[in-house]
C-alpha cells in the first residue's frame, strides 16, 4: 500500500487484454512447517486463548494470521493474499464458531482456548496451535495512482485466467480507494479459482466486465455480463464480498 494523496471524486478505470497463460506460483517449502508440527501437535489439549494478534499453524501445515483487535475478526492464510472477515457465532459448551460472509464455519474456539480450523480438505476440522506473533490486518491509505496500478494488476491476472480480456472499472473516492483495490485483488482470486474448475470456462464466459462502486452494504451481483462489486468503506476489510461469495454469484447460486 502507498501513502495517501488527497483527490476529488473521480473515475478510475483499468482495462487490458490478457494474452499469457496463467502461471501460478509454486507452493512454499514445507520444511519449517514440518518442524513446527513436530513440536506443536504432540498434545491436542486446550491452550490459552492467545494474544489478540497471532500466527497459527494447523496439523496439515496451514499457517495463518488471526487479528482480533478490530470490531470484525480478520484472518489471512500465508499462501493467499485474501483477508477473511469472520463473524463470531455462539456454539455448544460455550464455544465460538467464526464464520465467513456465506455463513460457513472457518474457525472454532473453545471456551478453554482450543482452536479448530475448517477447510475444504478437512471439513471436520483440524487442530491449530499458536506459532508466534502476527501483524495487524488493516487497510492503508491509497493514492489514485496506486489504485490504478492495483486495478491494472488485478485485471491482468483475471484476464490471464479467463484467457481473454476482462475489463475492471471503478468509481472511487479517497475513502474507498484502498478497499476497492483490495476488492479487485479478491475478485481476481475468485476468477482464478473459477478458471481451475471443470466448468470454469463456461462460468467465466458469463463475465465480460467487472464494475466496482461504493454502497452501504458489501455485495456481488452478475447481470448482463457485468459482475458488480459493491464495497462499504466504513466497514473496513469487512466491507467487500469474499472470493467465496463472488464464486457463488458467478455460479448463479
Amino acid at each position: 500500500m502507498t501513502g495517501q494523496r488527497t483527490a476529488s471524486r473521480g473515475v478510475i478505470c483499468a482495462s487490458l487484454v490478457g494474452v499469457a497463460a496463467l502461471a501460478l506460483a509454486p507452493a512454499a517449502g514445507a520444511g519449517p512447517v514440518d518442524r513446527l508440527r513436530e513440536g506443536l501437535f504432540r498434545s491436542r489439549g486446550a491452550e490459552a486463548s492467545g494474544p489478540p494478534i497471532a500466527r497459527y499453524v494447523s496439523e496439515e501445515g496451514r499457517v495463518f494470521i488471526l487479528d482480533r483487535t478490530q470490531p470484525v475478526t480478520m484472518m489471512k492464510f500465508e499462501d493467499s493474499p485474501e483477508v477473511w472477515a469472520l463473524a463470531p457465532n455462539p456454539a455448544p459448551r460455550g464455544d465460538t464458531i467464526y464464520k465467513n460472509d456465506l455463513g460457513e464455519p472457518v474457525l472454532r474456539v473453545t471456551r478453554l482456548g482450543g482452536f479448530t480450523l475448517f477447510t475444504d480438505e478437512r471439513p471436520s476440522g483440524e487442530a491449530v496451535s499458536l506459532a508466534g506473533g502476527g501483524v495487524p490486518l488493516r487497510l492503508a491509505p491509497m493514492s489514485p495512482q496506486a489504485l490504478f496500478e492495483r486495478l491494472t494488476q488485478a485485471s491482468s491476472r483475471a484476464s490471464r485466467a479467463a484467457r481473454r480480456s476482462l475489463m475492471f472499472d471503478a468509481e472511487a473516492t479517497p475513502a474507498s480507494s484502498a478497499l476497492i483495490a483490495d476488492a479487485a485483488m479478491v475478485t481476481s482470486v475468485a476468477i482464478i479459482r473459477l478458471s481451475q474448475r471443470k466448468d470454469g470456462r463456461a462460468l467465466l464466459s458469463r463475465v465480460n466486465k467487472v464494475q466496482f462502486q461504493e454502497g452501504r452494504k458489501a455485495q456481488a451481483t452478475l447481470k448482463g455480463g457485468v459482475l458488480s462489486i459493491v464495497v462499504a468503506p466504513e466497514q473496513g476489510l469487512a466491507g467487500r464480498p469474499s472470493s467465496e461469495r463472488i464464486i457463488k454469484v458467478a455460479r448463479g447460486k
